[in-house]
């Protein structure tokens, strides 16, 4: 799962880059993936630079995410 939410990250960190490149959208200069951890609330985070998705997009995406792992 863990994996799977990186890779995830990588993706959009790709998918910034190739709009910034073909689309001039942004810059992709600063693009990276973050991950930490929060011991007392028992959490990890994984936060990246790359493209974000709307709503709209998370709703009609939710089960193929969940599902592609």
């Amino acid at each position: 799962f863990l994996r799977e939410l990186v890779s995830n990250a990588a993706d959009a960190c790709d998918k910034k880059r190739f709009l910034a490149l073909t689309e001039n959208k942004g810059a992709a200069d600063d693009l990276g993936i973050k991950i930490k951890t929060d011991k007392e609330e028992k959490l990890v985070i994984i936060e990246d630079s790359g493209v974000g998705m709307t709503k709209e997009e998370i709703i009609n995406n939710l089960g193929r995410i969940a599902q592609s792992g």
